[in-house]
């Protein structure tokens, strides 16, 4: 039995910024992932942007929060700048002008800007699609890999310990303590944070916590040649209003395209699905002007959703110790290190006003009213 203060099961973003704060705390922090690698799923498969008009309430003072440690993060926690500015541009066929008017007058930082300066910027734009357009100027690129790695990096820093091929296999609390069983070995702590993504509730049922009705879904993406003549590597994100469908710059004159599909999923490997990946590119060819002659690779990954789509950080209200760090959906990584030091927080005993908005016992207080 290896003992600790804390357990973290899953060691996605999520996971392992959570324990990574904790260790900083002077916790004795075991962070336990069930592949051999951590962040293998969504994490991996993930290519963020910080777009402070992005999500709901709680999501959008998360991602203001953690612009900070973005543009600032402790010393060695990184050998590179984890940002690029990368500005957002919402696009407005006729039908979705209403849409736009509406995130314009809701949003923060978010000005209306004529579609001919858009066509300047993104010279593949076809001439008939946008009736209008929005631009947040102030977002930027997240170097996911480097911000995954310098939390993992500050664990160890901390004394703290990753143990991989650790799927929990059983969960039981004994005399106050949690004890894990996995193929790594047993692990036994007071506290366990449950930051386990699509998992999570299946952790939960696991250890006897009334699951959260979590949904994973699926989102797919595929990169394919800029058009010739062409360097998209500073254009800006760009997308409808009504969110079907996004084209991303990535490195090497290549544009990432995803449908913004979401697909409910049970948890597991994801893979892309032909269908969408057709539609990504039917999508985005209707408003730029883009050959696509091959796809040079495709990948999709989970985004898991509360049945309220804010995220679940808090303690159980069935079970002692038992901390939730789920629903992250698409917001996972620019929410990470305000929502981790949240967590940190609430297990030190202190509760910062957001965590009102994340408690995860509002949908059991939901329940009892349906």
């Amino acid at each position: 039995m290896h003992p600790a203060d804390i357990l973290v099961i899953g060691a996605g973003i999520a996971g392992a910024a959570t324990a990574a704060e904790l260790a900083a705390a002077g916790r004795r922090v075991v962070l336990l992932e069930a592949e051999s690698q951590p962040g293998f799923h969504s994490t991996g498969r993930s290519a963020a942007l910080w777009i402070l008009n992005y999500g709901p309430a709680d999501v959008r003072a998360l991602t203001g929060a953690s612009r900070a440690f973005f543009e600032d993060p402790p010393p060695g926690f990184a050998e590179h700048p984890l940002t690029r500015r990368r500005p957002v541009l919402f696009l407005a066929p006729a039908a979705q002008r209403g849409h736009l008017e509406r995130m314009i007058a809701e949003g923060e930082g978010l000005r209306p800007i004529g579609v001919a300066e858009v066509r300047a910027m993104v010279p593949i734009l076809r001439a008939d699609y946008a009736a209008a357009a929005a631009i947040e100027e102030d977002a930027f690129d997240i170097d996911v890999h480097a911000l995954h790695h310098g939390y993992l990096r500050m664990l160890r820093a901390h004394g703290g310990r990753l143990a991989t091929e650790a799927r929990a296999q059983a969960i039981e609390r004994r005399d106050g303590v949690w004890q894990v069983a996995t193929p790594a070995g047993a692990f036994a702590a007071p506290i366990v944070v449950n930051a386990a993504g699509a998992w999570g509730d299946e952790v939960a049922r696991m250890a006897g916590v009334a699951p959260l009705g979590l949904t994973p879904m699926r989102r797919t993406a595929l990169l394919v040649d800029a058009p010739a003549g062409h360097d998209p590597a500073e254009w800006p994100l760009l997308g409808d209003a009504d969110h079907t469908w996004y084209a991303r710059p990535e490195a090497r004159r290549k544009l990432m395209l995803s449908p913004a599909d979401e697909t409910p999923m049970p948890p597991c490997d994801v893979q892309p699905d032909e269908l969408d990946l057709a539609l990504a590119i039917d999508r985005a060819q209707a408003a730029l002007d883009l050959p696509v002659t091959r796809i040079e690779h495709r990948w999709a990954g989970l985004r898991t959703f509360t049945p309220d789509r804010s995220l679940a950080i808090g303690w159980a209200g069935d079970a002692e110790g038992f901390l939730w760090m789920v629903g992250q959906g698409g917001y996972g990584i620019q929410t990470a290190p305000a929502a981790a030091r949240l967590a940190r927080d609430l297990v030190l005993g202190r509760e910062p006003e957001v965590a009102r908005m994340v408690d995860p016992r509002r949908f059991a207080v939901s329940s009892q009213r349906n």
